[in-house]
């Protein structure tokens, strides 16, 4: 579930809350309340509720329903926080109405009251957000669902794509006669690639060391066929031991870069790979020759929808006027 409110969630709150805030004016003008009593209980109650609402939704809701499914933690939790809070309201509308908390003598029914009271405050808004973040995720769910079966079509018909074949044959075949030593390490390259697309084509995610080796092998077969018109380096600066990112996306990426940029034969187009913290970076410079090639692999858009249902950072593009900046989030999985 989608913990994040976004602007529709915001407009929801805002209507239930105004229409609260109306219903409730009209109880405290039948009752003769007084002024203080509108200015200080409406924005208070609806503060706290607020509060509750995001505590709930964002905090205990995936801690312990979603991620450990602790249901008994959940309730108790739960209902230590809607006494709290309920109680907290109460007390505030005392002291409003001009009544001491001294004339409060017996707590546990005053703390129920503050149960109903909170329960009341949150029920009908944090309901409609419930049945509204699980709409949204059933339709994200579907949708991306379906994107990532044409992106796996996609990764694999990348690399099966005659025009795929027939490039690395054409440098098998020079590489024979030339360089036959070279020429074996080309084709052990080349198999451990399409072993590697066959043995992950129906995983969501890989560990960050393996797309790390699949791309070192690709690495080489642009280097062995492009010769030094492009560069590559890698920097570990973390460990990378359970470390996950999306399946092919390393790789669809460098394709991008040898896809969007060519050499000029003087200068080579640098790229470089960078493991952080959270953060896996890929830059390269911009070259002012384009290549007109066709473009394979998942691309930017299908990663960013990859990303959606993986990871609560999503994809950063920095295109700057003379190099190109991608960053995607390193997926740590739950145990």
């Amino acid at each position: 579930m989608n913990t994040k409110l976004n602007k529709s969630d915001w407009i929801i709150l805002a209507i239930v809350f105004g229409t609260n805030i109306l219903l409730n004016s009209y109880d405290y003008y039948r009752e003769g309340n007084k002024v203080i009593e509108y200015i200080v209980d409406f924005p208070t109650s609806t503060i706290l509720s607020i509060f509750l609402i995001l505590v709930l939704i964002r905090k205990i809701i995936p801690e312990f329903l979603v991620k450990r499914k602790k249901y008994l933690p959940f309730f108790i939790s739960s209902l230590l926080l809607l006494i709290i809070v309920g109680a907290l309201d109460n007390a505030i509308g005392r002291l409003s109405a001009g009544k001491s908390l001294s004339t409060i003598t017996k707590i546990i029914p005053f703390l129920i009251r503050g149960l109903y009271n909170a329960a009341d405050m949150v029920g009908l808004p944090l309901g409609i957000l419930l049945i509204k973040k699980f709409y949204e995720g059933q339709q994200e769910l579907v949708f991306v669902q379906k994107q990532q079966k044409e992106n796996e079509l996609k990764l694999l018909r990348s690399q099966l794509d005659p025009h795929f074949l027939f490039n690395n044959l054409n440098t098998l075949d020079s590489l024979i006669d030339s360089n036959p030593i070279k020429a074996k390490e080309y084709i052990n390259r080349l198999s451990l690639i399409y072993r590697y697309l066959i043995r992950t084509k129906d995983s969501e995610v890989m560990e960050l060391s393996e797309e790390l080796e699949l791309v070192k092998n690709y690495i080489f077969l642009i280097k062995t066929r492009f010769g030094n018109d492009y560069e590559f380096t890698i920097k570990e600066n973390i460990n990378i031991s359970e470390k996950f990112i999306p399946t092919g996306a390393l790789q669809s990426l460098l394709e991008n870069v040898v896809k969007h940029n060519k050499s000029d034969g003087q200068k080579p187009i640098k790229t470089s790979i960078q493991v952080n913290e959270g953060w896996l970076i890929i830059t390269n410079n911009k070259s002012k020759i384009k290549a007109k090639l066709e473009s394979f692999g998942t691309g930017l858009q299908n990663l960013k929808s990859r990303y959606r249902l993986l990871s609560d950072e999503q994809i950063q593009v920095h295109d700057m006027e003379n190099k190109f900046e991608v960053f995607i989030p390193i997926i740590e999985l739950s145990n």
